[in-house]
C-alpha cells in the first residue's frame, strides 16, 4: 500500500511539473497578431408571461370647501397601483412573470372612455378604473365582447353589485353597503342603538342615507330622528351656532353623518345640542384602509409605501393596491396572462387575497365584490375592524358585511 502511494504521489508531481513548464513556454510565446475578441454578455432572460396592466382615473369633483391639509395628493391611488407592480415582481420574477403599469388621468369634465379603449388598443388586458358608477358602466358595456377583466377601485355604488352588475367587472372597492354594515355592527355591539341621521345634499349623500337605513334594519338600530343640511358650506364660519340649532332633535345615542363631499360633516363633532359621538362620512368612520393601521403585518406595507412615495396610504391607494396585487396573486397560479383563466382563478374557491387585516380576502360569485374587514378609524387611530365578534355566518363573517347571497339582485349582464 505504501509503495502504491509513492508512485501515485510521483505520477502527480510529474503531471505538476509538466503544466508548469507549458504554462511557462505559453507565457514566453509571441503575442497573437490581433487580440481576441470580448466575451458578449449574456442575455437577459425574457419574461415568459408579461400582465400588461392599464389605470384610468377621473378626477372627482372637489367639495366647495377645502382645507390645505386635506387636499388629496397629485398622486392619489396611482402611488398603490405602483406599489402593487413592485409587490408582484417580487414573487413573479422568480416564475419569469413581469408586470406592467399604464395610467391615463381623465380631468373632472373629461370623458374616461376613449382613455380606457386607448388602454385596451396598447395590449392592456386587465383596467383599473377609479371613475363614477356611470361611467364605469359604459366602459364595462363598450369593452364586454373583449378579452378584458375591469377592475373597479373607487366606485363604492351599490347598484354596481347589485342590479347593474356586470360579468366583466371586479370590485375591490368596499361598497356603501359594506361600509355601513361595518359601522353598524360596531355600534350594536356598543348598545348605541338610537341614531341621529343627517343627510347631505348631494346625490352620493343620499345613497350613503339609504345604506344607513338598511344597515339600521339588518342589525336592530332604529333611526329615531333624520335631517337634511341646508345650511352649505358657509355655515363653517357660523358653525357654533348653526349646528346646535340643527340637532335638536329630541334623544338619540349617536350622529351618523351622510356627507361623502366632505361639506359640513367635519363641523358637527363638538358643536352639536346634546354631547354625543358622530359617525359615518366623519367621525367614526368605515374605511378600507387607513395610515394608523399597523396590525397583522401592515406597517411593513405602510413602510414600503412611505418609503417609495414619502407620504402616507390613504384608502385609495390601498383599493389600488389591492386591484394589482389581486391580479399578480391569480397570475402566480395561473402563470398565463389570460384574463379569462385570471378570472376563474379569482373564482376559485383555494384564491385568498393577503390585505394585511388579520384575514384573507376573496371574492364572491355572485356579484364579485372582494370581502374583506372594513376598519373603523377616526383621524388619528383605528378603533377597530369590523365583523365584530359574535356576528355569525355559515360560511365566513366577512359575508355579514354587504351583500350576501341570498340578498343579492345580481343577474350578470
Amino acid at each position: 500500500m505504501k509503495r502504491m502511494a509513492s508512485v501515485t504521489g510521483a505520477a502527480l508531481i510529474a503531471a505538476l511539473c509538466a503544466m508548469t513548464a507549458a504554462g511557462a513556454q505559453e507565457a514566453t510565446s509571441p503575442a497573437p497578431s490581433s487580440p481576441p475578441l470580448a466575451a458578449k454578455p449574456a442575455a437577459a432572460i425574457p419574461p415568459e408571461q408579461t400582465f400588461r396592466i392599464g389605470l384610468v382615473r377621473q378626477i372627482p369633483e372637489p367639495p366647495p370647501w377645502i382645507a390645505p391639509l386635506q387636499m388629496p395628493p397629485n398622486d392619489l391611488g396611482i402611488a398603490g397601483a405602483e406599489l402593487g407592480i413592485r409587490d408582484n415582481l417580487t414573487s413573479g420574477r422568480f416564475l419569469k412573470l413581469d408586470y406592467k403599469l399604464s395610467t391615463e388621468i381623465v380631468p373632472t369634465d373629461g370623458d374616461p372612455l376613449p382613455a380606457a379603449q386607448k388602454l385596451v388598443e396598447a395590449g392592456n388586458s386587465f383596467i383599473l378604473l377609479d371613475v363614477p358608477a356611470d361611467q364605469l358602466i359604459r366602459i364595462a358595456d363598450a369593452l364586454k365582447d373583449k378579452n378584458v377583466l375591469i377592475i373597479n377601485v373607487g366606485a363604492t355604488d351599490d347598484r354596481l353589485r347589485q342590479q347593474d352588475c356586470r360579468a366583466n367587472v371586479f370590485h375591490i372597492a368596499p361598497n356603501r353597503a359594506m361600509l355601513t354594515d361595518a359601522l353598524a355592527q360596531f355600534l350594536v355591539t356598543k348598545r348605541w342603538r338610537n341614531w341621529f341621521l343627517m343627510v347631505g345634499r348631494t346625490d352620493a349623500d343620499k345613497l350613503y342615507a339609504e345604506a344607513v337605513r338598511r344597515s339600521a334594519k339588518k342589525f336592530g338600530a332604529k333611526i329615531v330622528a333624520e335631517k337634511q343640511w341646508d345650511y352649505g358650506p358657509d355655515a363653517r364660519a357660523t358653525a357654533q351656532s348653526e349646528v346646535p340649532r340643527g340637532t335638536q332633535v329630541g334623544e338619540y345615542d349617536i350622529l351618523v353623518v351622510a356627507d361623502e363631499l366632505g361639506e359640513f360633516g367635519d363641523i358637527l363633532p363638538y358643536n352639536t345640542w346634546l354631547a354625543r359621538p358622530t359617525a359615518g362620512t366623519q367621525g367614526l368612520m368605515p374605511l378600507s384602509w387607513h395610515p394608523t393601521m399597523e396590525n397583522w403585518g401592515a406597517s411593513q406595507l405602510q413602510s414600503r409605501f412611505f418609503k417609495q412615495s414619502k407620504r402616507m396610504m390613504l384608502p385609495l391607494d390601498f383599493q389600488m393596491w389591492e386591484g394589482v396585487f389581486s391580479i399578480g396573486s391569480a397570475s402566480l397560479k395561473t402563470r398565463n396572462n389570460d384574463p379569462t383563466k385570471v378570472k376563474a382563478q379569482m373564482l376559485a374557491p383555494d384564491y385568498d387575497l393577503p390585505v394585511f387585516k388579520g384575514v384573507a380576502a376573496s371574492f364572491r360569485d355572485w356579484d364579485h365584490q372582494l370581502r374583506q374587514p372594513i376598519l373603523l378609524t377616526h383621524a388619528t387611530n383605528t378603533v377597530t375592524l369590523s365583523p365584530q365578534a359574535g356576528f355569525l355566518h355559515q360560511v365566513t363573517p366577512l359575508d355579514t358585511l354587504g351583500f350576501d347571497r341570498p340578498e343579492t339582485a345580481c343577474k350578470f349582464q
